[in-house]
């Protein structure tokens, strides 16, 4: 089965970097719009790791059929919205079985 995966916001907390993370050069490369797919379950090319980490359940039980999570939670119950755990800059993902 087929699940794309959309990156629908990016968040920034430049008080919470300021304060707590140390001056890195290279951060997150997602864009808002950015899609990818995934198939059977399967991490798609080019998927920020840490993201795939927090959706990975998610995604591999859309693949399976699964869906409904959470009793109703979603207006379709064959999606998900996550969001990667970067505390300092999330990046919220839709996630739906095409």
């Amino acid at each position: 089965m087929k699940i794309r995966i959309t990156a629908i916001r990016k968040a920034s907390y430049p008080d919470l970097m300021e304060k707590y993370e140390n001056p890195i050069e290279h951060t997150c490369d997602v864009l808002e719009g950015q899609e990818w797919i995934s198939i059977d379950g399967r991490c798609p090319e080019g998927m920020c790791p840490s993201a795939w980490g927090s959706m990975r359940e998610f995604v591999e039980a859309l693949a399976r059929g699964e869906g409904n999570f959470y009793d109703g939670w979603m207006k379709n119950p064959m999606s998900a919205m996550i969001s990667c755990n970067d505390g300092f800059r999330p990046v919220s993902f839709y996630i739906e079985v095409i």
